[in-house]
């Protein structure tokens, strides 16, 4: 589990792909100080495990539907990653609860700024809009932001970006139809089938 709090920027230092999966490098020394073989890593909001480390860079099997479910497959050598460790149990839960399961990739559909603020809009996949609600949460590229508008006839979703969220996460670099890993608040999952399956289970 993890709580959408970024704890570093890393980038993907080499790509190996293979027959049914794909081995990323990513340097990020905060990281690889911090991790053992087996661990999970949130990458850009995609939970992956460590297969090996240096003190300086950590490497995580992708399997092929991770890849095409996920941005992770338009990743390249160079490109910045959002990083953060699995919670652990005396840790605060300062974002909110991010399984790191993505549910769908988005796009970003608008970028405006002020001196406070940045605003981005960002294109869900329909059938994800349903478990969004104003003022909830959601996971963008594994930062846990909260909604501030809904347009629900264009699929979007806005939010506003401080200036530390900028600093210290990839949301800075993205750019207009840039790809984004999107999960969704889970809660709203249950309760959709709870309601569905019905107390009785039947």
């Amino acid at each position: 589990m993890f709580t959408g709090l970024i704890q570093a920027v890393g980038h993907v230092s080499a790509i190996e792909m293979q027959e049914t999966s794909a081995k990323l490098e990513i340097t990020s020394p905060e990281i690889a100080s911090q991790i053992s073989k087996g661990d999970s890593v949130s990458v850009n909001g995609t939970c992956l495990t460590v297969v090996s480390f240096t003190n300086e860079c950590f490497v995580v099997d992708v399997m092929v539907q991770t890849l095409s479910l996920t941005s992770t497959g338009a990743l390249l050598a160079g490109s910045p990653v959002n990083l953060e460790l699995a919670t652990r149990t005396q840790d605060r839960l300062g974002g909110h609860i991010v399984q790191g399961h993505v549910d769908g990739v988005a796009k970003v559909a608008g970028i405006s700024a002020d001196k406070e603020w940045t605003r981005m809009d960002v294109e869900v996949p329909a059938h994800l809009m349903k478990y969004v609600v104003a003022q909830g949460s959601i996971c963008i590229e594994g930062v846990s932001l909260t909604v501030g508008e809904l347009n629900d006839s264009q699929n979007q979703v806005s939010v506003w970006l401080i200036p530390e969220t900028l600093a210290k996460t990839n949301l800075s670099a993205k750019k207009i139809s840039d790809p984004l890993n999107v999960e969704v608040d889970v809660l709203a999952k249950y309760v959709e089938r709870l309601i569905a399956r019905g107390q009785d289970g039947k």
